[in-house]
């Protein structure tokens, strides 16, 4: 087997941010502490989740860690425009072990592609 030690996630196009299974931020690459550097950027690191945001945010949260379901949504705003949200299960060892939140900017008009 071949060890890459190459960071891909790093400079992956995408805020990436993980939590564990409590709902605390165990890491974020740069895009991610970038995009949340007005809320503290990297010291988000370490803390929870549920202190970042609303009650109704933090009930999709709690849901989506006791069920290990992903949510996907497109969010718009004036400041960071378009962007695709995808919070999916990670696992570590076999075990669920938190969530994984991508964030990416995403154009007005995306194509889509039917495959039959």
């Amino acid at each position: 087997m071949v060890v890459n030690s190459f960071d891909w996630i790093e400079d992956y196009p995408a805020a990436v941010t993980v939590c564990d299974c409590e709902g605390i931020i165990v890491t974020m690459n740069r895009r991610s502490i970038i995009q949340f550097d007005k809320r503290g950027g990297a010291k988000l690191i370490g803390t929870s989740l549920f202190d970042c945001h609303p009650e109704s945010a933090n009930t999709m949260i709690r849901n989506m860690l006791q069920t290990q379901q992903a949510n996907v949504y497109i969010t718009e705003s004036a400041s960071s425009g378009r962007r695709l949200i995808q919070q999916v299960p990670w696992f570590k060892h076999g075990a669920f072990a938190g969530i994984v939140e991508t964030s990416c900017a995403i154009t007005e008009n995306i194509p889509v592609n039917k495959r039959e």
